[in-house]
């Protein structure tokens, strides 16, 4: 099949009629009648094709825009405004070529393209209340009045009300084609549109009942799509008709008047006329369904309420809406059902209900469009809708913050707080915003009721096209679709039918997983071992103990959420060992079977993670922190040196004290892990974190090897010392792989002779780095001291002075570098303010860099780049070396910091991110450079973290391992099958970060 031309290739000028062949590859099929037409414009024919050639069916929009011109006067003039207005033409070519049925519409109505040409369209959203308001003057009602009625005759404002509303939905149509209106605010305004025409149908409603009318006060309510605010171009409006006596009037008498004013309202709506129809009134929503009476009253609809009505009642009223009529009566009906609706979930039996009216829904469409039905199909709309309303069923009892009665706004809600995990809830939004938008194109074409996706070609295309598929239309529409509905298919087996919503609406357990079903589920599934898995399954289930039903009930769910990682082998050999350590307790189990989310954030955390499992599985009651609000939010530096204190002060002996303050940290450290995989969790958070752990653990370690050496020696503590971190710790950007970079300073106390304070400090690093690096069941703390002056060969520890004398001496241009990243953050308070006073006139020197100290710094980068990439290792995915990689943006930073960072104060910080943003500021840097920067910068550092997190140990290199490289793409938030462009993206900006540090460092 022959793909369609790019845009770009359509003609252009505006000199004679485009030839048949040029036509053709524009876009057009039918070249020769597109020829006849083209000439039929004249002059404008020129100018006008590249913009048919960027609409659904440039055939149509074509012949649609000679039939409309034919039917003006004012012809010339406004194929004269279209060539001088790209807006409007774009506007009133996109509908030609997309509805067949409005630009009929515009043959029979043309003086409506003047619609088109309001400029504001683009941007502005009509106020409901101006909808209103217009529909109502078509019928001859005064809008501001309180139950206006229609002056028309019945058929003349019959004809005029369909005219008004097509004119409305011309305007909308336009804003959706042309400015690519959110799938969302279209629904809306369609909503809208049909709350309008509803009170201007109830309007000549009035005036054929007569002043009866007066005696009953009518609400109309909205239910489905209407009442949520996201109705489609075509469908049937869902109402519930309310009705309450006037002042003094008789109840039987009102209702037989608002049952005829309902009635005739809805005949207003879906009659045929000569000016056609608008859709179909559908009231069979209300109680009792077509055999109940059309209209109740308040205290009718909340006896039923009360007394019989049936679970999936309660799922429809989740979206009423008052939208005409009288709007208190309106009101209170919303009041009424709203305590029905959100108790519905404590109904027996209610989401084994639901699920079986889903399942219902399913089973009775036509086998010959259950493939192409995109609302009730497998991976359709209803889906979507059916998952997002028995979660907000379920958690909205509780959590008035999850009531939107929108879709799309409950989806965000449910994401937003913690009831839907933000990758599925994020993929759900996505596909739902594509199917509706699927959906629109399709009926907007006829204006026809249809949601099933048509077979031939041509209509294939045009919806294709309108989707912006323009190169392959037919077969990139039905890639998309098909990938969409596995997508949907896939979260909606997640999240309709997981057990654990059961336990939350208080209803016996869902389905239970047999092992003997295991491996083929197990296979389906992603696991790479099924008969490993399924002996794990064995283990977990087997015997009648409460632990192994807990497990039995958990297993179903928690497979799917490990089968969603990229491990799911890992991540249940992880729960069964974790399991097997902890499932006596009394708390683990109950945890996970209650809490929803912390059995997610297990699930997730074993099966991607090897350095959070290792860390759970050295001390598995870790787990604790899975759970509840707020569980994962990192500790401050004070508050974790406040425990570790605490815990060391209750040991005298230093190994034990360290291995209090050790596991303390270990237990931050998964913290800080468990919260970067599930939660919205920056790389700078994750810098700063891990920072105020290490800080916090040299704190406490410095002074327990201080307090051990003076013990063991029988002295006082003869000098202060202080700890200076250096390098990305000392610019709060650790990683999970990171060493902690530090120098060692002390300052003799007043009375100590030299020699003992010297030796004393000596002993003091020796202590605390031999105590932070005993085996023990946590990470130990690499402690590098390799900064310091003249390197390994130099003293572990210096006094202050000794310092200001070696830096007043011997100090080197790579030396002042180093400095910029010095925060003296551990130890004596007084002593680390002076040593940062000391270091300070070294790192920001008063007059910039020499020029030959400049090229000192690019000669050291130079060697650094030949020298130190590991042999085999891949520049262009090497994240510290590689070529616009991490030591690239943070060599560029400090150069503009050494030059001229004793002029600009914003430039004196270690922090890499905040330097860029000062070079701005300071016009060192232009914002799109440190854009670039940044993004480079956060890129690999984001990647370097997330295979460590992988893989379970440092790494500089992304695996090359496909499946590590897989896993290493989902934590850094790419959708499984993304692998490729997590690559690809990764690579674009280091490329583009390389090209400015070629021009801003190597200059």
């Amino acid at each position: 099949m022959a793909s369609d031309p790019a845009p770009s290739q359509a003609p252009s000028g505006t000199g004679s009629t485009p030839t048949s062949a040029q036509l053709v590859r524009a876009g057009f099929l039918d070249g020769a009648e597109a020829q006849r037409h083209a000439a039929e414009l004249g002059a404008a024919a020129g100018p006008l094709v590249p913009l048919l050639a960027r609409t659904a069916d440039p055939d149509l929009a074509l012949a649609g825009l000679c039939a409309l011109a034919d039917r003006l006067e004012e012809r010339e003039a406004m194929l004269e405004e279209l060539v001088e207005d790209e807006g409007t033409a774009m506007r009133l070519l996109c509908v030609l070529g997309a509805s067949r049925a409005l630009g009929e519409h515009l043959v029979r109505h043309p003086e409506q393209w003047r619609e088109l040409t309001d400029p504001t369209m683009g941007c502005t959203r009509p106020a409901a209340y101006a909808v209103r308001a217009s529909l109502l003057r078509a019928v001859g009602a005064a809008p501001t009045y309180h139950s206006p009625v229609a002056t028309l005759e019945p058929a003349e404002a019959a004809d005029a009300l369909r005219v008004e509303y097509r004119r409305l939905l011309l305007r909308i149509a336009a804003r959706d084609l042309a400015h690519e209106v959110g799938v969302d605010d279209l629904a809306a305004e369609l909503a809208d549109l049909a709350a309008g025409t509803l009170e201007a149908g109830l309007a000549v409603a009035r005036a054929q009942v007569g002043d009866d009318s007066l005696s009953t006060r009518l609400a109309v309510v909205a239910m489905g799509k209407c009442g949520g605010h996201e109705l489609n171009y075509v469908s049937d409006v869902d109402v519930i008709f309310v009705a309450e006596p006037a002042e003094g009037a008789d109840e039987q008498r009102s209702q037989r008047v608002a049952t005829k004013l309902a009635s005739t309202t809805m005949q207003v709506c879906s009659d045929h006329t000569r000016e056609g129809t608008i859709w179909p009134v559908d009231a069979a929503l209300r109680p009792e369904g077509k055999q109940g009476p059309l209209v109740r009253t308040l205290a009718s609809h909340e006896g039923y309420y009360e007394r019989w009505a049936k679970t999936w009642e309660f799922q429809a009223l989740l979206k009423a809406r008052p939208v005409a009529g009288d709007a208190e009566v309106g009101e209170a009906y919303r009041e009424v059902v709203q305590p029905f609706v959100w108790s519905a979930s404590t109904r027996e039996g209610f989401v084994g209900d639901v699920q079986a009216m889903r399942r219902r829904v399913v089973e009775h469409i036509p086998a010959h469009e259950a493939d192409r039905q995109i609302k009730l199909g497998s991976g359709g709309l209803r889906d979507v809708e059916f998952a997002v309303q028995m979660l907000q069923l379920v958690h909205g009892r509780s959590d008035e913050r999850v009531r939107a009665p929108t879709t799309l706004s409950a989806l965000a809600q449910l994401i937003r707080y913690g009831y839907v995990g933000r990758e599925d809830g994020e993929s759900l939004h996505r596909a739902y915003a594509f199917l509706r938008s699927l959906e629109h194109r399709i009926q907007l074409f006829d204006l026809r009721r249809t949601h099933v996706l048509p077979e031939d070609e041509e209509s294939l295309r045009r919806l294709g096209r309108s989707l912006g598929f323009m190169k392959r239309p037919v077969e990139e529409l039905d890639a998309e679709w098909k990938r969409q509905r596995r997508e949907v298919r896939r979260l909606h087996e997640k999240l309709f039918y997981r057990p654990l919503l059961a336990a939350v609406a208080k209803v016996p357990d869902g389905d239970i997983m047999s092992p003997e079903a295991a491996v083929e589920r197990l296979k389906a599934l992603g696991y790479e071992d099924p008969q490993a898995a399924l002996r794990h399954l064995e283990a977990l289930t087997k015997g009648v103990s409460r632990t192994a039903s807990i497990q039995r009930a958990l297993l179903p769910v928690l497979l799917g959420w490990f089968a969603d990682a990229p491990d799911p082998d890992m991540g249940l050999l992880g729960f069964r060992r974790i399991s097997e350590a902890l499932g006596k307790t009394t708390w683990y189990l109950g945890m996970l079977r209650d809490e929803g989310r912390a059995a997610q954030r297990l699930a997730q955390v074993l099966a991607t993670s090897r350095y959070a499992t290792d860390l759970l599985q050295r001390e598995p009651e870790g787990v604790r922190i899975l759970g509840g609000d707020g569980a994962l939010t990192p500790l401050t530096r004070e508050a974790i040196e406040k425990e570790m204190v605490a815990a060391a002060d209750r040991r005298e002996d230093p190994e034990d004290a360290i291995r209090s303050v050790r596991a303390v940290r270990r237990r931050e450290l998964l913290r800080i892990s468990v919260a970067d995989l599930t939660e919205p969790f920056g790389i700078a958070e994750v810098g700063y974190s891990l920072t105020d752990v290490t800080d916090a653990t040299l704190e406490v370690a410095l002074r327990v090897a201080m307090r051990a050496v003076a013990t063991a020696r029988g002295i006082e503590v003869p000098t202060r010392m202080a700890v200076v971190a250096m390098g990305r710790y000392g610019g709060g950007e650790l990683g999970y792989g990171s060493d902690a970079d530090v120098i060692f300073v002390h300052d003799p106390l007043p009375d100590a002779e030299a020699e003992v304070a010297s030796s004393y400090a000596k002993a003091v690093v020796a202590e605390l780095r031999r105590l932070l690096s005993l085996p023990a069941s946590d990470p130990a703390l690499e402690v590098d001291a390799g900064l310091r002056p003249e390197g390994s060969g130099g003293p572990m520890v210096r006094t202050i002075g000794s310092y200001a004398a070696y830096y007043a001496k011997w100090s080197q241009v790579w030396e002042a570098q180093a400095l910029l990243r010095a925060d003296p953050v551990v130890g004596d308070r007084d002593l680390c303010e002076r040593f940062r006073q000391l270091i300070d006139p070294l790192r920001y020197p008063a007059d910039g860099l020499s020029e030959d100290d400049v090229v000192e710094i690019r000669r050291i980068k130079a060697r650094v780049d030949a020298e130190r990439l590991p042999r085999g290792a891949d520049p262009a995915t090497h994240f510290k070396l590689g070529r616009g990689g991490i030591a690239d943006v943070e060599w560029t930073v400090q150069l503009l910091q050494m030059r001229h960072a004793h002029a600009v104060p914003g430039l004196r910080t270690p922090k890499t991110l905040q330097a860029l943003a000062a070079a701005v500021a300071a016009d060192l840097l232009s914002a799109e450079d440190s854009e670039v920067l940044s993004a480079a910068w956060l890129a690999a550092s984001r990647a370097r973290n997330a295979t460590v997190q992988v893989r379970g140990r440092p790494s500089d290199q992304l695996p090359h391992d496909l499946r590590e490289r897989a896993a290493v793409a989902q934590v850094l938030r790419y959708s499984a099958g993304e692998t490729d462009e997590m690559l690809n993206d990764y690579q674009r900006r280091a490329r583009q970060a390389a090209a400015v540090v070629d021009r801003v460092f190597w200059n």
